[in-house]
């Protein structure tokens, strides 16, 4: 058969094939889902987080390529821990970003909690280290998106060179919110109704502001709000 014949075979089949779907609680591995079949595996309520820097772009076109991957790493390190220790599964590393995914009773204030501690890390761990360094002027920027809706995940790729794919508005949403700078912490409504009442308030003012997000026609949340932790 040849190459031609057989993607034609095989994206028919997709198409038209009926989807198995099996509900969990729990983050599925890529060996939990049928790689060639319909098979996929939903979440009632998942959160997911995007951290993503911000103006690595520029960092890459005028620094040098060691400084930008010590920045790389220095922030996927601290970002990827931090969310281990709040609980949340890290699902994938895409160039300065990484994605992950919080279930449980309090996913969305245990997602939020990591984002400020990622906040903090930038400006605590990260930054003064850069500013050490003395050679290179830079400020590390950053911004985290949350979301939490339904999740469906299902296996994509090829044999041996294969991953899950997220599908639902959380995980779409989550990552968009990163596009938009100046805003180190950003959630959508959804999310930021859930939080836990220890993450809206300080000595009983609120940290959050809210504003219009004309692409997506809806209401978000942000905050500059660090959490400290040791």
């Amino acid at each position: 058969m040849t190459l031609r014949a057989d993607l034609d075979e095989w994206v028919r089949d997709t198409i038209q094939s009926q989807w198995t779907v099996q509900n969990t609680d729990l983050i599925p591995s890529a060996e939990d889902l049928r790689l060639n079949s319909n098979h996929a595996k939903a979440i009632e309520r998942a959160t997911v987080l995007y951290a993503d820097l911000d103006g690595s772009t520029s960092m890459v076109d005028t620094l040098s390529w060691q400084f930008s991957a010590e920045i790389y790493k220095c922030f996927l390190k601290c970002a990827g821990d931090i969310i281990k220790s709040e609980g949340g599964t890290i699902t994938a590393y895409d160039g300065d970003r990484i994605m992950a995914i919080f279930t449980g009773n309090a996913q969305t204030t245990s997602a939020t909690r990591c984002a400020m501690k990622i906040h903090y890390a930038v400006e605590n761990i990260i930054q003064p280290y850069v500013d050490r360094r003395g050679t290179t002027q830079y400020s590390v920027n950053h911004v985290v998106g949350i979301d939490t809706g339904e999740l469906h995940a299902a296996r994509i790729g090829v044999h041996r060179d294969n991953d899950l794919v997220w599908i639902g508005r959380a995980a779409n949403y989550a990552a968009k919110l990163t596009g938009m700078d100046g805003k180190p912490t950003r959630l959508t409504a959804e999310a930021y109704l859930r939080l836990n009442d220890s993450l809206l308030t300080v000595n009983g003012a609120s940290i959050w502001g809210f504003d219009y997000w004309s692409e997506m026609g809806i209401t978000h949340y942000f905050t500059h709000w660090h959490h400290r932790f040791d």
